[in-house]
């Protein structure tokens, strides 16, 4: 017979560990640990008011998705990007988002598409009140709800960790108001799309989508869109 108590305190590691992953990734995502920041795992876990145990698993889960790194003196430190990085990272996800579109446009419920387009509302809400934080966590969600609805569960999660990337490279850059209203059209077209079930056209919406965004961060970059222009 399983031991209760055991089995017990597995899930509350578990858990623990989930929250303390979800607490530094969005410190991360959201620029309050800036690349370069070192991660001890007594600082955070004092910090969190948890064992070092957890929070140990939940930087490991970090550095396996990417945005952590051991830096110099064998700490985990935030991780930057080069511009080669970059490019890789903006390929791989205009490829994930592709199979997710071409997917979807084939068996998306219309349940689903109402989720869509409750994500749109929302945007439009966070558009109107000038908060951009909650547009682009919605954008995120966006792009991974499309994901879902294909039930194509592993091409969701790595979509995740890619554009979680991708808002690490944003890190800092205020974007005017009219920008949002842009993203917000060209999602909306997405969805249109797809309610339609017209794949050529949601990939195309999607490749416009993408282009766009991808040029722009480049430029604030200083440096070229990706080949192919599109990521």
């Amino acid at each position: 017979m399983a031991d209760v108590p055991a089995i017990q305190t597995e899930v509350k590691r578990r858990s623990l560990t989930e929250k303390a992953y979800e607490r530094i990734r969005s410190g991360i995502l959201q620029g309050e640990l800036p690349v370069g920041t070192v991660l001890a795992e007594s600082t955070l876990a004092e910090q969190m008011g948890i064992s070092k145990t957890p929070v140990r698993q939940a930087l490991q889960l970090l550095r396996t998705e990417g945005l952590l790194e051991v830096g110099a003196r064998r700490q985990l430190v935030v991780r930057g990007f080069s511009a080669d990085h970059r490019n890789e990272i903006l390929r791989i996800r205009e490829a994930l988002e592709e199979i997710a579109v071409e997917t979807v446009c084939r068996q998306m419920s219309l349940e689903h598409v109402d989720l869509l387009r409750l994500t749109l509302l929302r945007q439009k809400r966070a558009v109107d009140t000038h908060d951009e934080e909650t547009f682009l966590e919605l954008d995120e969600a966006f792009h991974i709800l499309i994901a879902k609805g294909a039930n194509l569960p592993i091409v969701a999660r790595l979509l995740e960790q890619m554009r979680g990337f991708a808002r690490l490279m944003r890190l800092g850059r205020s974007q005017p108001p009219e920008h949002l209203q842009d993203i917000l059209a060209e999602h909306t077209r997405i969805v249109d799309a797809i309610e339609r079930r017209d794949t050529s056209e949601a990939l195309a919406a999607l490749h416009d989508h993408l282009h766009h965004w991808d040029y722009l961060l480049a430029a604030n970059d200083g440096g070229q869109p990706p080949a192919d222009a599109s990521a």
